[in-house]
């Protein structure tokens, strides 16, 4: 991804204390990332840096909306999203951002881009699966959900068929079923 300003902090300018930061994410911002997953998207996130002597906190909180897809219908719809990640900054001899939760920056660096980290909080915070309100609650009309209605209850009319052949059995059978349980 190229690095855009918007989410470059330069923390080398700002004094010891917390720093609040907001940010509006559409689907441009996710562009950038080869990520399109969503058709639209209007995500809030708000970020607080707070700068300590040797050390800084970042905490991240998002909430919004993504337009995507429902996995059962393919209907689009509005799916909610909110969730919260936190960040600690130290600084060291070189790069490190093996740890989720703990990035280390050369001892010479003036700012940091948090691009990556909104990225990943939004990203992650979308449910693996993605089923329409509609469809909980039954008022989604599509054909697809009524072709899958059809077919369900077509299930149910062959398995009370189905047990309904096992009653007509002849009795004969019975009693020789009897007699390999008698013994």
């Amino acid at each position: 991804m190229s690095k855009t300003k918007e989410f470059l902090i330069p923390f080398i300018g700002l004094k010891l204390g917390k720093h609040h930061f907001e940010y509006q994410i559409s689907n441009v911002f996710f562009e950038n990332f080869d990520y399109d997953e969503f058709q639209s998207s209007d995500i809030k996130v708000g970020l607080v840096l707070d700068k300590k002597s040797n050390m800084l906190e970042l905490e991240f909180k998002h909430k919004g909306t993504v337009n995507v897809p429902c996995d059962l219908t393919s209907e689009d719809f509005d799916l909610p999203l909110k969730g919260k990640m936190k960040l600690i900054v130290r600084f060291g001899d070189e790069f490190n951002n093996d740890n989720e939760e703990l990035l280390i920056l050369p001892h010479g660096e003036h700012e940091i881009d948090v691009a990556q980290y909104i990225y990943e909080m939004i990203a992650l915070s979308v449910p693996l699966k993605r089923v329409h309100p509609g469809v909980k609650d039954g008022s989604l009309q599509t054909e697809a959900l009524k072709k899958l209605n059809e077919l369900t209850i077509n299930k149910v009319k062959e398995e009370k068929e189905e047990s309904k052949q096992e009653e007509d059995i002849d009795p004969r059978w019975d009693k020789l079923k009897k007699l390999l349980t008698d013994k």
